[in-house]
Formats: C-alpha cells, structure tokens, sequence
C-alpha cells in the first residue's frame, strides 16, 4: 500500500510538471496569451512542489492528505502518457490559439488535475489539508480562469471544439 501511494505521488508530480511543460510552450507559442500561460505554468509548478513537500515530509508519517490526489494511478499514467504525446505534437506543430485554448481546459478537467482542484475547494477536514490549502492559496481553478480568459479573448467553449 505504501508503494502505490509513493508510485500515486510520483505520477502526481509527474502530471503536474508536464501540464507545466505545455503552458510553457503556450507562452512561446502564442505572445498575445504570453502573461496568461506563464502565470499558469509557475501554478502549476507550485502544486507539483506542493505535492514534492508532501511526499517528503508528510508521507513518511502517514500523514499525506490522499484526497489531494486523483484515486487511481492507471488515470494518471495515461494522462501522463497523453500528455507527452500532445507536448511532442505540438512542438512539432503548434497548436491554434484555439487548440490550445481547449486542450488546456481538457487537460484541467482531467483526473489528476481536477481531483487537485476539487480538493483545494472543498472544506477541511484536518489542519494538515489547511496548511496544504494556504500554501497554494491562489493557485487553484485553473479551470475557470482559463474560460473566463478565453471569452474575454472573443473565443468561447465551442469554437475552440470545432
């Protein structure tokens, strides 16, 4: 059990250093958006730290908050996988500033990544989840934050599908 929650972390801090990744090459991709995708990079930069923390000093205790973590480790692997793959695909092709648009909401509402958010908005249940909570206090809804951007661009939820 212990071995799955290490391998569950891993894979956690993985999914967030290659969501990282992709914002980044947004921010090179599209100047316009520039401010926008680096803010969101460096966030989620700061959760797989948070989660690095968490591994570190929480887990060796038994005292990792495991609600901050998506529930299975095969959903993460493949987004993980995914991932990579859409990393390669677009450094290789660029996407539209639609494209990107979409596969970041995607990406957002995906296992990991809304399981991380789920749990930085729902009530505490320990001063452990607080202490998690107030470190990355601004750092959340990225879901959100990417369609309200969007619209006040002039792109909405459907025209970034089509």
């Amino acid at each position: 059990m212990k071995d799955d929650l290490i391998a569950l972390i891993e894979e956690s801090i993985r999914l967030e250093w290659l969501v990282s990744e992709l914002y980044t090459l947004f921010h090179k991709d599209f100047p316009q958006d520039a401010e926008f995708w680096w803010t969101l990079a460096v966030e989620e930069k700061n959760h797989a730290a948070l989660i690095q923390s968490g591994k570190q000093y929480f887990q060796p205790v038994d005292r990792f908050p495991q609600e901050l973590l998506s529930p299975g480790i095969q959903a993460v692997r493949k987004a993980n996988i995914e991932l990579k793959s859409l990393i390669s695909l677009y450094m290789d092709k660029p996407p539209s500033r639609g494209e990107a648009f979409h596969a970041a909401l995607e990406l957002e509402r995906s296992a990991g990544e809304l399981h991380f958010q789920q749990f930085m908005s729902k009530a505490s249940h320990s001063k452990l989840d607080e202490i998690f909570k107030e470190l990355n206090r601004g750092d959340k809804d990225h879901s959100e934050r990417i369609r309200l951007y969007m619209e006040r661009q002039g792109f909405n939820r459907q025209a970034c599908e089509s």
